[in-house]
């Protein structure tokens, strides 16, 4: 328990560390009286140039991100002080996003924490944190709006996190989710000055340059690329030949399984083969879907988002654009919950009790095949979307002569 109290107050004392005041203050700089007054990466990019900035970001995301990796190479009785598996590293995180937000060194006045905070989720939650990256690139480019960049990308890893796990509040997750939801809150808290100049049209933004645009392209197409790659990929091959076309196979080869609760001997039946066949199929197939469609949601809000800045440019198919990836989103949020339920009444077609399967068969059927019926639609959409790509909006001629 002593080690790891120490822990917590050496995050704190390390992320209170305010280094945009530090590297302001060697250039003769009062960063609170300069710009927004606030001392983080963004405000000291913007009054000392954009080298000092990224500088900035570096360390106050080291300050977040070393002290929860040497979290977890402590004693494991350290590490389980606090009961619940990940309360330590997570109690480092907290510690160290609040004493960004809240320094000692400079009577309790800090920065918002968004570089910080990036640093330990990147550690605890490198998945979630990956994509909430992406997301707060994808805003910016959009937007030239740091502030509203970060906030979403602090309500990414919130949903990224409540999405990527089974039981996000059990005993196992609790502690993690907890700190991904709390820290949310307090970037939301940190940015109600920002989130109120949204509101009147009044916030700052960063300088319109052409490599803005060009990181919203970059990302717009990938995502729609890897979205229909994945879509065709896993419905017109990897699922019709490798499960469904692959397990018969293997049934005819060694029928003797157990899986639908069928005990097939040699000269098991043709009909009970086919059933063991489509239970192995179905049992492989089913935990593939939520990926599946986490890859799907990604990319549907990453193209979406890219998307949507491009509505007031020019030519009608750039609201066309937004109209595709829309519906396509939007089918994916409805085929999600759908493919949940289909893989419950694939395993209930073969429950001991005869009328269950009876009845879930049934059931199978239509709601499996409105699933496929969405799957094609949605990669219909996809696929027109990935077509006007071929044709990215043009940068405006006030800021192409920039």
């Amino acid at each position: 328990m002593v080690v790891a109290l120490l822990a917590l107050v050496a995050a704190y004392l390390v992320g209170a560390i305010p280094f945009g005041w530090l590297i302001a203050r060697s250039r003769g700089v009062d960063i609170f009286q300069a710009g927004s007054g606030n001392i983080g990466a963004t405000n000291v990019g913007r009054i000392l140039g954009r080298k000092f900035g990224l500088l900035v970001f570096a360390l106050d995301f080291a300050k977040g991100a070393v002290p929860v990796a040497l979290a977890g190479l402590l004693p494991a009785d350290a590490q389980a002080a606090f009961g619940l598996p990940d309360s330590l590293r997570v109690g480092v995180a907290l510690c160290s996003f609040l004493g960004h937000l809240f320094p000692i060194y400079l009577g309790f006045r800090g920065g918002k924490g968004v570089a910080t905070g990036a640093g330990t989720v990147c550690v605890l939650v490198p998945g979630p944190a990956a994509l909430a990256i992406l997301a707060w690139a994808a805003v910016v480019a959009t937007t030239r709006l740091v502030s509203l960049a970060s906030v979403v990308a602090a309500g990414t890893i919130c949903v990224a996190r409540l999405l990527a796990v089974p039981d996000p509040f059990g005993r196992e997750s609790a502690a993690v989710t907890g700190f991904c939801l709390a820290g949310a809150i307090l970037v939301l808290v940190r940015h109600r000055a920002n989130l109120a100049r949204l509101a009147r049209g009044v916030e700052g933004r960063l300088e319109d340059k052409p490599m803005f645009d060009t990181l919203a392209k970059v990302i717009h197409v990938v995502c729609l690329g890897l979205w229909f790659g994945a879509m065709v990929m896993f419905n017109l091959v990897v699922a019709p030949t490798q499960f469904f076309e692959a397990f018969p196979a293997v049934v005819e080869s060694a029928p003797s399984d157990r899986t639908a609760n069928l005990p097939l001997a040699p000269g098991a039946t043709d009909e009970q083969k086919k059933e063991l066949a489509t239970a192995l199929a179905g049992s492989a197939v089913g935990p593939v879907f939520p990926k599946f469609f986490r890859l799907q949601a990604a990319c549907a809000a990453l193209a979406l988002i890219t998307a949507i800045g491009w509505w007031k440019r020019p030519g009608r198919i750039n609201r066309w654009r937004v109209v595709y990836v829309g519906l396509a989103a939007l089918l994916v949020a409805i085929g999600w919950p759908l493919s949940i339920k289909v893989s419950e009444l694939r395993v209930r077609r073969f429950d001991p009790d005869w009328s269950v399967a009876e009845a879930a068969k049934n059931a199978f059927a239509e709601w499996h095949l409105l699933s496929l019926l969405l799957s094609l639609v949605t990669l219909v959409f996809v696929g027109v979307a990935l077509a006007m790509a071929a044709k990215m909006p043009e940068r405006p001629s006030h800021q192409a002569a920039r």
